[in-house]
């Protein structure tokens, strides 16, 4: 599919006028070829976008700016995918190519009918903008799912759950701290090309952007600062938890294996006098005592007191 906004951006998709921005969601052949053949540029495809090295994802071409960054595709699932998407930046156009959807798109086009006089440079400023408030709105929500977590690692409800419960609680919490991990390792990554794209964009753009731009460019660098040190800070809380979460469920484990050794050790000694006395010899002596039987038992139920009080005694339980 691809859309165009026309320099008056009074109508958002359409034909009319002089195209600033071209946005191309995944593309048919034949969209590509026009686009290419009407400004001269080379539109990558999925498997270019999705190179890592930065002579790929940053290169330049006489005026034109080469640029690519890995984008969320929304908040609205339990996993978050990253969709690499493209900026290609001449004088005359601004082409974006995506092969997955982008609501942020959506919402800067709406944003964009409301700006008179649009230039290719200020739509990608635009986007760029919007691209870093939407990352630090997916920073909020892994954020909030780590706060949650703490929650409920630290309260009462778990220290007072039994031994089922809590494993399942804090095996719930782990997952959840594991994809909040995965967001935010994600937006990171946003986060660090995005930036890179700005550095870029002032650098090597030729001609050079306008210094109000440029301007809110560096703004946006700013923010890139501020919120990679929030996402650092979070990193650190998710590490806190998953170690808190995974200590409890091993204190808890060793709580079960303390209480089947103490239980296997308290045993052995009435079954090893049990043994003896059902053996049945025939000159056994208790065998004719009166109370043969009871001090049997006695010795059964001393045996396993013993060393139950010397486990007490020893703080081992």
């Amino acid at each position: 599919m691809m859309r165009t906004i026309p320099a008056n951006a009074v109508t958002t998709v359409g034909t009319g006028g002089a195209a600033v921005w071209i946005d191309l969601f995944d593309p048919s052949t034949q969209e590509v070829a026009q686009v290419e053949a009407d400004h001269g540029i080379k539109v990558p495809d999925l498997t270019a976008l999705s190179e890592i090295e930065s002579s790929s994802r940053l290169r330049v071409e006489g005026p034109t700016l080469y640029m690519s960054a890995p984008l969320l595709t929304g908040t609205d699932t339990p996993i978050w995918r990253s969709a690499p998407t493209g900026f290609i930046l001449t004088p005359d156009v601004l082409v974006t190519v995506h092969y997955a959807p982008l609501p942020l798109f959506d919402t800067v086009e709406q944003e964009m009918a409301k700006t008179g006089d649009l230039t290719p440079a200020l739509a990608f400023a635009v986007l760029l903008e919007a691209a870093v408030d939407r990352a630090a709105d997916h920073l909020e929500h892994a954020a909030d799912a780590v706060s949650q977590v703490a929650r409920t690692i630290f309260s009462d409800e778990v220290a007072q759950a039994g031994l089922a419960s809590e494993t399942r609680m804090l095996r719930d919490t782990i997952r959840t701290i594991g994809r909040a991990n995965d967001r935010a390792s994600r937006v990171r990554y946003m986060f660090l090309s995005l930036g890179r794209i700005v550095t870029f964009a002032c650098d090597r753009c030729d001609p050079r952007l306008p210094q109000p731009i440029i301007d809110r460019l560096s703004a946006v660098s700013h923010d890139i600062a501020s919120l990679d040190e929030f996402e650092v800070s979070l990193a650190g809380r998710v590490q806190l938890l998953q170690d808190a979460a995974t200590g409890l469920i091993s204190i808890e484990q060793n709580d079960v294996v303390k209480v089947l050794t103490v239980a296997s050790v308290v045993g052995i000694p009435p079954v090893l006098i049990a043994g003896i006395y059902g053996m049945n010899f025939k000159d056994m002596p208790e065998l004719g005592w009166h109370y043969g039987y009871p001090y049997a038992l006695v010795l059964c139920v001393l045996s396993a007191v013993v060393p139950y009080l010397w486990f007490k005694w020893r703080d081992w339980i």
